[in-house]
C-alpha cells in the first residue's frame, strides 16, 4: 500500500503513544516523537522511508500556522512589533555568534561552526504552540511576543538559505538577500490588499451557498494555496499560510474557518511529531551521548540567556524573560531543511549534521518539561531577589479600603468587574496580560499588574482591608498557590474561586476557601433553565430544582464542620420562600389602591416587602401606600401560595 500504508502505522502507533502521554499527564507531542523513534528507520523499521511522510508532515506545520494566523489578528500582534522586528533579529544575529562560539569549542571549523550559529537560531514553532496550547497560555503576553519572535524567524528561514552558502563568496550573497527582502515586503502587501478586498467577498458567496463542505474546502485551498504561492516565490510555505490565516482572522468568517480547520491541523501535526522521532537514530545517540548532552546543555543555556535578556531589555517583566527563555531555547523544525542544505552543499559533513539532528529533537522533547518550571524559577526570583517596581491603574487616590481583590482579568473577571462596578463597589483586578490591563485602563477599572501568585502583587492589593477574595484564573496550580497564600497570612478573608471538576473542588475547599464556583455547571443549569422556561415550567419550580442542584453539587463532602448542619437546614428554609416581582400596568385593579384596601396579606398568604419607584427602593411599605402606574413590587410567599397578584385581581 506504499505511503497508505505508512500513515495508518503512523496513526495506530501515534494513538498508542498518545494514550501513554496522557495517562503520564505530558503533552501528546511527546507521545507523538516517542513512537517516531520506536517504529522509524533506526528501530524496528516499521516505517522504512520517513521521507514520504516528511512531505506530508510539511502540510502539517502549515496548517498550523494557518490557524495559528485565524487565531490573532494583526491587532494581537501590534503591541509586540518592536521586540519581534527588532528584537528578534537581534536575537538570531546573536544566536549565530553564540553558535560559531559552540562549534569552535567543539572543535569544528569556521564554516560549519557559521551553520551551527544558523541552525540553532530558529526554535520549534510547533513545539512552542502545541506547548502554549496546553498549558492554556495562548492568548497571553508571553504567548504573543513568542509568536512575534517566531514568524520573524520563519522570515529568516529564507534569508539563512541564500545567506549561509554564500559564506565563502559574500559579494554574490548581498544581493539575493535584498531580492528576499523586497519579495517579503511585496508579498505582505499584496495579501494585505487582497485580504481586505477580495478574500472576504469570496468567502460571502460561497458561505451564502449553504454548503459546509464546500467552505472548508475553500478555506484549506487560500491557506495552502497562499502558502504554495509564497514558495514558488521563493519564500516559506508556512509563512504564507500563517499570513494568510492573519488576513482571514480579519474577515467575518473567521471563528468559523478556525473551527473547521483544527481537526486537519492536529490530523497532520501528528504526521510531523511522528516524522521528528522517525529522524533519531537511537544507536548514535547511544555512541555519542556525551557530546550531544554537551551542545543540547550549551544550546538550551545560551539561546535561553539570550532570549530573556532581549526580551527584558525591551521593558517585558515579571515572567515574561523566564516563559520566552524557557520556552523558545529548543532547536526548530526548519533547521532540519537548513542542514539538509549545508549536507548536501558540502558545507557540513554528515557526522556534524547526525549532532544537530540528534540535539534538535531531545530539545524539542525536553521542551514541556522545561516550559513547566517558569513559574517556580519566577516564584524563586521573586523571594531572593530586588521586586520589582508594580505598574497599577485607575487606583483610587486615597488607597484601597473594603474592597473586592479579583484575581485574574479574564472573561470571567471582567464580568463580574462589571457589576461591582454598576453597583458601585471598590474593586481591584490582579492580572498578569498586558492586553487585559489595557482594557481595565480603558474601562476605568482600577487594577494591578502582575502575578497573583506572588506575594509582593498580593500585597499591593492590600488584602489586610480586603472584604473579598475572588480567584477567576482558571489553573488549578496557580489558584492553589494563591490560596494557600492568602489563608496563611488572612485566615479571615472570605475566598471564593473557581473550578473545573469534583476533584479539584474538594482539593480547594480542603484549602480553606469559603466557595467553590464550576462554570461548566452554572452554564448547564442556565441552559436547562431556558430549556425549562419554553416548556412553560413555573419560574418557581424551575427556581426549586436548580437550587436543589446547586447543593447537591456544592455542598462540602465533610460531614463533621462546625454549623454545616445549620447551613443545610438555612438553604432548605429558603427553597420554601420564594421573591416574585411584578410590574403595574394601567389595567392592573392594583393602581389607585393601598395595601390596606386590597388586604393582599389575608386573601393570598404572601407579603409585600417592597416598592420599587422612579428608582428608590421603598423597603417594608406601609399599609396606606397607593400603588402606581409602572410600580415594580415585591412580594414573598412559599410556592405552594398562590401568585398574589393573578389571586388578588380574580378577588377583586
Amino acid at each position: 500500500m506504499g505511503i497508505a500504508a505508512d500513515i495508518i502505522i503512523i496513526i495506530v502507533a501515534a494513538l498508542v503513544g498518545g494514550l501513554i502521554a496522557q495517562k503520564m499527564r505530558q503533552p501528546l507531542l511527546l507521545g507523538y516523537i516517542f513512537v517516531g523513534v520506536f517504529i522509524g528507520p533506526f528501530s524496528i523499521g516499521i516505517i522504512s522511508d520517513p521521507h514520504e511522510v516528511e512531505k506530508l508532515a510539511e502540510i502539517g506545520v502549515a496548517l498550523l500556522l494557518f490557524a495559528l494566523g485565524l487565531e490573532f489578528s494583526l491587532q494581537d500582534l501590534k503591541p509586540v512589533k518592536y521586540v519581534a522586528l527588532i528584537g528578534g533579529s537581534i536575537q538570531i544575529i546573536l544566536t549565530i555568534g553564540y553558535g560559531y562560539l559552540i562549534g569552535s569549542w567543539l572543535g569544528w571549523e569556521t564554516g560549519p561552526s557559521l551553520w551551527l550559529g544558523g541552525l540553532i537560531s530558529l526554535s520549534s514553532t510547533m513545539v512552542i504552540l502545541k506547548t502554549l496550547m496546553a498549558q492554556g497560555m495562548i492568548g497571553t503576553l508571553s504567548s504573543r511576543v513568542m509568536i512575534g519572535l517566531l514568524v520573524v524567524q520563519d522570515l529568516a528561514v529564507v534569508l539563512l538559505l541564500i545567506l549561509l552558502p554564500q559564506l565563502s563568496n559574500p559579494a554574490d550573497g548581498l544581493p539575493a538577500l535584498g531580492f528576499a527582502l523586497l519579495k517579503s515586503i511585496v508579498f505582505i502587501a499584496v495579501m494585505l490588499f487582497l485580504g481586505t478586498r477580495l478574500l472576504p467577498k469570496l468567502l460571502t458567496i460561497i458561505a451564502r451557498w449553504n454548503s459546509r463542505e464546500l467552505f472548508l474546502l475553500a478555506i484549506i485551498a487560500i491557506g495552502l494555496g497562499i502558502g504554495y504561492a509564497t514558495y514558488l516565490l521563493g519564500l516559506s510555505f508556512a509563512f504564507g499560510a500563517f499570513v494568510a490565516g492573519m488576513v482571514l482572522s480579519e474577515s467575518d468568517y473567521g471563528h468559523q474557518a478556525l473551527s473547521d480547520i483544527i481537526p486537519l491541523r492536529d490530523l497532520f501535526g501528528l504526521l510531523f511529531f511522528t516524522s521528528v522521532g522517525m529522524l533519531l537514530d537511537p544507536i548514535f545517540l547511544f555512541e555519542h551521548w556525551s557530546g550531544v548532552l554537551q551542545l543540547v546543555l550549551l544550546v538550551a543555556i545560551g539561546k535561553s540567556f539570550i532570549l530573556a535578556a532581549i526580551v527584558r531589555s525591551f521593558g517585558y517583566g515579571n515572567v515574561i524573560p523566564f516563559a520566552v527563555g524557557l520556552g523558545m531555547f529548543q532547536i526548530g523544525e526548519f533547521s532540519f531543511v537548513l542542514g539538509r542544505v549545508g549536507v548536501e552543499g558540502g558545507f557540513l559533513d554528515l557526522n556534524q549534521y547526525s549532532y544537530v539532528l540528534s540535539a534538535t529533537i531531545i530539545s524539542m522533547f525536553i521542551t514541556p518539561f522545561a516550559s513547566a518550571f517558569t513559574a517556580p524559577l519566577y516564584g524563586l526570583k521573586k523571594r531572593f531577589f530586588t521586586k520589582e517596581t508594580l505598574e497599577t491603574v485607575n487606583l483610587p487616590q486615597d488607597g484601597l479600603h473594603g474592597h473586592i481583590v479579583i484575581a485574574g482579568g479574564g472573561r470571567i473577571g471582567q464580568h463580574v468587574a462589571y457589576i461591582l462596578n454598576q453597583l458601585d463597589v471598590p474593586f481591584v483586578i490582579i492580572e498578569l496580560s498586558h492586553r487585559t490591563i489595557e482594557q481595565c485602563k480603558q474601562n476605568g477599572y482600577p487594577a494591578i499588574y502582575g502575578d497573583a501568585a506572588q506575594p509582593v502583587v498580593l500585597e499591593a492589593a492590600n488584602l489586610a482591608e480586603a472584604r473579598q477574595f475572588l480567584v477567576t484564573t482558571p489553573h488549578i496550580t496557580t489558584t492553589e498557590t494563591i490560596v494557600r497564600f492568602v489563608r496563611k497570612h488572612f485566615p479571615d478573608l472570605n475566598i471564593v474561586v473557581r473550578s473545573g471538576g469534583a476533584e479539584q473542588m474538594e482539593a480547594l475547599y480542603e484549602d480553606g476557601v469559603y466557595m467553590v464556583i464550576r462554570p461548566e455547571l452554572e452554564g448547564g443549569l442556565e441552559i436547562a433553565r431556558q430549556v425549562l422556561l419554553n416548556l412553560d415550567i413555573p419560574v418557581p419550580v424551575i427556581q426549586k430544582f436548580t437550587d436543589a442542584a446547586r447543593q447537591d453539587h456544592y455542598q462540602q463532602l465533610s460531614d463533621d464542620q462546625a454549623g454545616l448542619d445549620n447551613i443545610r437546614l438555612l438553604q432548605k428554609a429558603r427553597d420554601f420562600l420564594e421573591l416574585n416581582w411584578e410590574e403595574l400596568s394601567e389595567e392592573n385593579h392594583m393602581v389607585g389602591r393601598s395595601l390596606r384596601q386590597l388586604d393582599i396579606r389575608q386573601t393570598t398568604g404572601a407579603s409585600v416587602v417592597g416598592v420599587l419607584r422612579d428608582g428608590t427602593f421603598i423597603a417594608n411599605p406601609s399599609a396606606d401606600l397607593v400603588f402606581l402606574v409602572g410600580d415594580m413590587v415585591a412580594s414573598i410567599s412559599s410556592p405552594q401560595q398562590c401568585y398574589w397578584p393573578q389571586a388578588a385581581e380574580s378577588k377583586g
